[in-house]
C-alpha cells in the first residue's frame, strides 16, 4: 500500500453536476510562497547593518537586541521592515521574516476572513507551529481575544483527549493579534476535495464522528458552544495517507471505472477556530453557524443553544459519508424546503414560534414550498435530493442501519428531542458491538 503526503494537485471533479458549493476555502496546505526580491532601500540598509555588525565585532563592543526602528525601517534584532497592511488589513509578510524574535515565517497555510496562518519555525522550542495573524480590524481583533480566553478556558480544563487544538503562544504584533498553535494536517474538506469528494470509509466516519462528539461534549460540559462546527474546522492531525484502488459502479473496466482513493493513516483530528464560540446564555437568536450546517431554530429564529452544534456533527457525518454538504444552497426557504425533503416536515408547533424575521417562509401553517420558490433551479435542486434513510444506503454498506438511526436522532428538529452529544456517544453505531459487526 502506497503511502504519501498530502500535496496539492489540480483535481478533477467527477460530479459535474454537484452545485457550487460557494463556500470560503479556509486550507491550511496552500503552497509556499517566495520571498519577493528585496527592494534597493533594504539592500542598502542591511549591507549598512552588515558594516555595523563587523565594526561592532571587531572593537569587541556589545551589539544592541531592540525592537526600535531605524531610520531606514527595519528592526535592529532583525525584524522586517515596517510594511502597510493591505486594504482589508491582512498582514503583508514575506517567506523567510522572523515574526518577532522567537518565530520565523516558512510558508502560508492558508487564510481566510479571520486573517492568515502561517507555519513558522519556532526557535525555542525548535519545532514548526500554525500562527494565525489576525486582520488589524477591530471587530476581528475582538474575536480574536475572545478565541484566546476560550482556548485558555479549554486547555486549563484538558486532560489531554478532548481533540481540541492547542493553544501554544499568542501576542500582539505590530496591530495584529497572533495566535500561536501546534501544526496539524488539512482539514476534512480539503482532505474531501482532494480526494475529488469521494467519501470516507465508514470506519474512519465512526471513529471522526466518536471524537467530534467527545470534542463537542467537552465544551458543553464548560458551558461553551462552538456555533461553528464544519469539516473547515476540523483538521486532521497528521498530513500522511495511503492510496487504495477504488472502483465506481458494478464494471471494473479500468478506463472508466478505476480510481484510486486516499485514506488518512490516522483518524486522529483535532477541533479549531473558537473565534465564534460563546457561553450559553438565554434568549440568543442572532445568527450562527456556516449556512450548510445550520439548525432549523436558527433559521426560524426561535432562539439557539447546545443542540445547533449537534445538528452541524449531523450535517457533518452525512458529508463524511457521501462526499457532498447535505443541504447545499444559499436561501432559508430552499433550506427549509432541503430539510423537509430529506427528512420529513417540520414540527407543526415550531412554524407557529417563528419569528417576524422567518414569518415569510410560512403560510397557513406549513412551508410556503414551492410556491415562495425563486426559480425552477430552485425546486429541481431540492426534488431531486433523496430521504436521508436513502442517502446513507447509496453510500454505507455495512453499520447502515445504525449510522442512520444515530443521525435521526442528532438531525431531530426540535432542539430539545434532539441528541446531546453524551447520548449520541453511547449510540450502537459507537459500541464495541457495532464496531465488531462491521
Amino acid at each position: 500500500m502506497e503511502t504519501e503526503r498530502m500535496i496539492d494537485f489540480p483535481h478533477t471533479n467527477i460530479n459535474m453536476d454537484r452545485r457550487p458549493r460557494k463556500r470560503q476555502r479556509l486550507g491550511w496546505d496552500v503552497a509556499p510562497l517566495p520571498p519577493p526580491p528585496p527592494s534597493m532601500a533594504e539592500l542598502e540598509f542591511f549591507c549598512a547593518q552588515e558594516v555595523a555588525n563587523f565594526t561592532s565585532l571587531s572593537s569587541g563592543a556589545p551589539t544592541e537586541n531592540t525592537n526600535s526602528l531605524s531610520s531606514k525601517g527595519a528592526a535592529r534584532n532583525g525584524s522586517p521592515p515596517w510594511r502597510e497592511d493591505d486594504k482589508d488589513g491582512h498582514y503583508v509578510f514575506a517567506v523567510g521574516d522572523n515574526l518577532t524574535s522567537r518565530y520565523k515565517i516558512h510558508s502560508k497555510m492558508g487564510e481566510g476572513t479571520f486573517g492568515q496562518v502561517l507555519e513558522c519555525w519556532d526557535k525555542e522550542e525548535k519545532e514548526m507551529v500554525a500562527i494565525k495573524i489576525v486582520r488589524g480590524v477591530e471587530k476581528y481583533r475582538e474575536a480574536a481575544m475572545i478565541e484566546v480566553d476560550v482556548l485558555q478556558q479549554l486547555g486549563k480544563n484538558d486532560k489531554g483527549s478532548n481533540c481540541c487544538v492547542q493553544l501554544r503562544n499568542w501576542f500582539d504584533y505590530r496591530n495584529h493579534v497572533c495566535i500561536v498553535f501546534e501544526k496539524l494536517g488539512p482539514s476534512l474538506y480539503d482532505f474531501l476535495r482532494k480526494n475529488n469528494y469521494q467519501s470516507f470509509p465508514i470506519d474512519i466516519v465512526r471513529e471522526i464522528g466518536r471524537q467530534l462528539l467527545d470534542s463537542v461534549a467537552f465544551m458543553h460540559e464548560l458551558r461553551l458552544i462552538h456555533t461553528d462546527l464544519k469539516p473547515e474546522n476540523i483538521l486532521l492531525t497528521s498530513s500522511e495517507y495511503s492510496r487504495i484502488p477504488y472502483y465506481r459502479g458494478s464494471s471494473r473496466s479500468p478506463k472508466d471505472s478505476s480510481y484510486s482513493k486516499r485514506i488518512p493513516k490516522s483518524s486522529a483530528i483535532k477541533v479549531i477556530d473558537f473565534g465564534s464560540t460563546t457561553y450559553d446564555r438565554q434568549d440568543q437568536t442572532y445568527i450562527v453557524s456556516t449556512r450548510h450546517y445550520r439548525a432549523p431554530e436558527v433559521i426560524l429564529g426561535l432562539g439557539w443553544s447546545y443542540p445547533c452544534d449537534i445538528w452541524s456533527v449531523g450535517c457533518i457525518l452525512v458529508e463524511l459519508c457521501s462526499g457532498d454538504a447535505l443541504f447545499q444552497t444559499h436561501e432559508n426557504l430552499e433550506h427549509l424546503a432541503m430539510m423537509e425533503r430529506v427528512l420529513g416536515p417540520i414540527p407543526h408547533h415550531m412554524l407557529k414560534r417563528v419569528d417576524r424575521h422567518a414569518e415569510k417562509y410560512i403560510r397557513r401553517g406549513r412551508l410556503d414550498w414551492p410556491e415562495g420558490a425563486a426559480s425552477r433551479d430552485s425546486i429541481k435542486a431540492v426534488h431531486k435530493l433523496p430521504r436521508l434513510q436513502n442517502l446513507i444506503m447509496q453510500h454505507v454498506d455495512h453499520s447502515a442501519g445504525d449510522l442512520i438511526h444515530l443521525l435521526q436522532g442528532l438531525l431531530r428538529y426540535d432542539p430539545s428531542e434532539r441528541l446531546t452529544a453524551h447520548e449520541a456517544l453511547k449510540h450502537s453505531f459507537f459500541t464495541k458491538d457495532s464496531v465488531r459487526r462491521s
